[in-house]
Order: C-alpha cells, then structure tokens, then sequence
C-alpha cells in the first residue's frame, strides 16, 4: 500500500470511524485513540491490506474489535462496575434527570428498531452514526435526494409514534391518580 493510498484511507474513514468507535466506548478521547491504533496496525498490515475486496469493511470490523476490547478492559478494572466516562460537576444530573432521559432513550431506541429496515439504515447512518447524506448515497448507492426524503419521513414516524407514547403515558398516569 501506498503512502497516497493510506492518506486517502484515512480521510475518507475517519469520521465514520470515530463515529462507530465513539457510539461503542461512549468517551472522545478513548475513540479518538481506538481510531488511531487501528490506523496504525493498518500501516503494519503494509501490503496484505491490499489482498481485501473491501477495506472500509475491515476498517469497520477492526474498530469495532478494539473498542470491545477496551470497553471489556473499562469493565474488568472497573471491578465490574461500568462508570461514566466524563464526570460533569458543573452541571449535575439530578438522578430524576438521569432516569428521565434514559427513559427517553430507551423509547426512541424502540421506536427506531420497530422502522421498516430501510429507514431503520438511514436513521442509523445519519442520526446515530453522524454520517452526511453525501456519505450515505455513497454506502448505500441511493440518490442524495431520495436519502434526504426517506430520513425526514423516518423523522416524522418517530416523532409520532414517540407522542402517542407521551400521550398514552401521560393519559394513563393521570386516570390512575384520580379519585372515583
């Protein structure tokens, strides 16, 4: 492999792979290293990287395995115990806020999973992963366009299914605390 060759790698790899890398360890500086050791070990791969069909697949597997590797580390030195990875004493979350927005996260996850596969892949690739339209017509050989479209519809669905969930919640929550 050319010097060219692996700079155009990289360039065209590493937001996504900080991206995936990130969504993984949960901690920039963690990803940023996880991303930077995977180039690396592809610099020693030298040649043999150029025997793979597709190199964006082995990046992507490569980052993955690391970051495993360092969130079972987290784990294992952690006593079991997984801790946050940045403590903010500016502004705390009181436990309420915490429980609240996971809660919400938790039902988005839902809502997101529930998605016909195709909208499921273009939220991913877009909200979770933080990739650009440009870079999703480019993975998934769709029209930029059309991308953009079957992102917002995607949006939408959420939004929806997401207050019909507030709705019912809030609904069920105060029928529950009434007095007959």
């Amino acid at each position: 492999m050319t010097r060219k060759r692996f700079d155009e790698i990289i360039h065209s790899q590493y937001r996504k792979l900080f991206m995936i890398a990130f969504r993984i360890v949960k901690n920039k500086p963690e990803a940023e290293d996880a991303v930077q050791e995977v180039f690396l070990k592809m610099w020693t791969m030298g040649e043999k990287l150029d025997e793979y069909d597709d190199i964006e697949a082995i990046t992507v597997t490569i980052v993955k395995n690391k970051c495993i590797d360092v969130v079972r580390r987290r784990k294992f030195s952690d006593g079991g115990v997984e801790m946050p990875a940045v403590m903010n004493f500016e502004n705390p979350v009181s436990p309420y806020e915490q429980m609240a927005s996971n809660e919400t996260n938790e039902i988005v996850r839902k809502i997101i999973s529930g998605l016909a596969p195709n909208f499921r892949e273009l939220v991913q690739l877009r909200e979770i992963d933080g990739l650009s339209y440009e870079e999703i017509a480019s993975i998934t050989g769709a029209n930029v366009n059309s991308i953009r479209v079957s992102v917002s519809r995607a949006r939408q669905i959420i939004k929806e299914e997401y207050l019909k969930h507030s709705y019912e919640r809030g609904t069920s929550e105060r029928t529950s605390g009434e007095v007959l």
